[in-house]
Order: C-alpha cells, then structure tokens, then sequence
C-alpha cells in the first residue's frame, strides 16, 4: 500500500508542479507577485484535495491552505500537504519553491513526494535517488534565505561549515539528497506541511531526518508546529547533534 501511496503522491506531485510552472510564467509580466502567490497557492491546493479526496476518500488531510478538520488527530492516515513551499519567493528570480505531498501512518512519515517545478524534478520514497560519494571538502549547511537559525550559525563554527542559503524546505533538503549539500538544519518555525514530506523522501533514500535534539519526527498531532528540524547525510548526524547540544 504505501508503494502505492508513493506513487499517488509522486503523480499528484508533477501536476501539481506543472500547474505552477503555468503559473510562474505571469512572475514576468508585470503581475503583483503577492498576488500570484495567494493565487498559485489556492490553485494548487485545490487540484491536490481533489485528486487525494478522489483517490483515497477514507483518508484525512493536513494541508497549508485549508481549514483543520481536528478528527484527523484519531486517523491512522493523514496526508500532510504544502501545495507551495515558499510561496513568498514564488515570482523571485532563483524560484525556490517546491509542492510537498506527504503521508503520515501513526504519526510517522512513510511515503511522499517533493516536486521542484522550477528544475521539472520529483523526488518521491518509492524511488529515491542513489545518495552521491561523500563530500570531500568543508561540510555544506543549507539555511533559510531569510532567516537562517543561529544555532546554524553556531553548528557551522564547531564543524568549520559552510552556510549556504536557500529558500523552500524542499529544495534545501532535496539538496541534501542530491549531494548539494550535507546537512539541512533548520530551527525557529516551521509546521509539519513543511517538512514531512522531505522528511519521507529523505528517510527512504537513507539520510538522518530528525529534530535537531535527535528526538524523532512525530506527524499528525493536535497542534502541527514543528520548529525545527534536522535532515542529513548520516555520517554527520552524530557531529551535529553533539554540535546543537553545546550550542543549547
């Protein structure tokens, strides 16, 4: 079932992601970006409900753009939907955004997809791609383009780390995945539509996702803040949790 679920969210994913790169075309021709944003936003929402609804009608669904139904804090499965991660960059040159479709089973993240529409890119658990060599330099740290963590900060000095900022927190942990980067470090706000799907991909292509104190990643809860989050090549989980527990 979740192979299948994988693949679900993998589909739903791409046209998803098609429907923005439609839609980002208008980032060029004098259109309040704002605007466009709220408008990619809701229009993409609207086609992954309805897809999901269709596909799986016995499921509930946590998304970004759409009330809380609180009955889904007794179901086993929840999907945990971010239709556009980083909608705020949506119309900036670099266009980090990304559609997150994650399915939590008993709180844990098991099966999703991050679409990179910018790159035409879909990540999903099913079919994670192979991890590339270690990296044979400086240890690369993505962080918020807009507000990178101190503890980012504190983490790069202890492991002589390079910071290298990005928008979206799928593509920073998509990233990771694609030997960009090595570590995803990220404290200070987010909610679980933002991460449970990288967290899923991640996991099934065998990298460290956690919180950043090593507790593990709990989906579908009453309140879906999530503030921080740790998703890494494992051979530096180990330094970096040490490195954020010096921090405090």
């Amino acid at each position: 079932m979740l192979q299948a679920d994988a693949v679900l969210a993998r589909t739903i994913a791409q046209e998803a992601a098609a429907l923005l790169r439609d839609l980002h075309q208008g980032c060029d021709g004098g259109h309040d970006g704002k605007a466009l944003g709220r408008r990619a936003d809701a229009e993409a929402n609207a086609l992954i409900l309805a897809r999901l609804h269709a596909a799986r009608p016995g499921d509930f669904i946590l998304s970004e753009e759409s009330t809380d139904d609180p009955a889904r804090c007794g179901a086993e499965r929840v999907w945990i939907v971010d239709p556009l991660d980083g909608t705020s960059g949506f119309c900036r040159a670099s266009a980090d955004y990304a559609v997150h479709i994650g399915l939590a089973v008993a709180g844990v993240p098991r099966a999703g997809a991050v679409a990179l529409p910018a790159t035409g890119q879909v990540f999903s658990s099913d079919a994670p791609p192979a991890l590339p060599p270690p990296h044979g330099g400086r240890p690369r740290i993505v962080v918020s383009d807009s507000r990178p963590p101190r503890v980012a900060e504190l983490v790069a000095a202890a492991l002589d780390a390079e910071l290298l900022p990005m928008g979206s927190a799928g593509v920073k942990a998509m990233a990771v995945l694609l030997g960009k980067a090595d570590i995803y470090l990220h404290a200070g706000g987010q909610y679980e539509w933002d991460n449970c799907a990288p967290a899923a991909v991640a996991l099934s292509a065998g990298l460290h996702a956690s919180r950043i104190d090593g507790r593990a990643l709990v989906y579908n809860c009453a309140d879906p803040l999530l503030p921080d989050l740790l998703i890494c090549r494992a051979e530096w989980a180990a330094a970096v949790l040490r490195a954020v527990a010096v921090a405090g």
